[in-house]
């Protein structure tokens, strides 16, 4: 028998994260495991019942508010699961800690988030999972500004302090080092 993995694809928007995510669960699902997908409550993007990339591939996913409500919902369901995801994981509050815990107990578990908030701050649940991750991938997207590698997401806006927004092209654009004003003023 292989030992549980988790799974981390990390990165700025546009970066194709969830994408990497849907193909890992598809991949899963041709191998015959068990799979369940979920998504956070908060991102009515493109519908509630599917995780959705930005270039239109789909997996069937359930919304959650919390870690809590996840492990809820798959405890109460008659179904046993050896492989969950959970999509944009920084938008559900202790994601982490039932994440790890399906991690402990033999689940395979796959994430697909933004690491860093538009002015640079890592997120407290990825910061969580990160240091038990049996793979993490940090994913690039392209520079809006200068078509480099960016890692980093750039608010529009200034987001009146909000550090979960969300939003798409709209409101955010990935940007490389020279090109994030806030990236330089980390630890000041």
């Amino acid at each position: 028998m292989k030992d549980p993995e988790l799974v981390v694809y990390a990165g700025p928007m546009f970066a194709g994260k969830t994408t990497r995510m849907i193909m890992d669960l598809d991949r899963a699902v041709r191998q015959g495991r068990k799979v369940i997908a979920f998504k956070p409550s908060i991102d009515m993007r493109y519908g509630r019942d599917e995780i959705v990339t930005h270039n239109d591939k789909r997996f069937p996913a359930h919304e959650v508010s919390s870690g809590i409500e996840l492990l809820k919902y798959l405890t109460d369901d008659d179904e046993v699961y050896d492989t969950v995801a959970l999509d944009e994981m920084f938008m559900v509050p202790g994601s982490a800690s039932a994440l790890k815990w399906l991690f402990a107990h033999g689940m395979n578990v796959i994430v697909a988030t933004l690491d860093l908030s538009h002015s640079g701050q890592a997120f407290d649940e990825v910061k969580e999972i990160l240091p038990f991750a049996t793979k993490v991938e940090k994913l690039a997207a392209v520079c809006a500004v200068t078509g480099r590698d960016a890692y980093y997401t750039y608010m529009k806006d200034d987001g009146d302090g909000e550090q979960i927004r969300v939003g798409g092209d709209e409101l955010y654009e990935p940007r490389c080092w020279g090109q994030h004003p806030g990236i330089k003023t980390i630890g000041d």
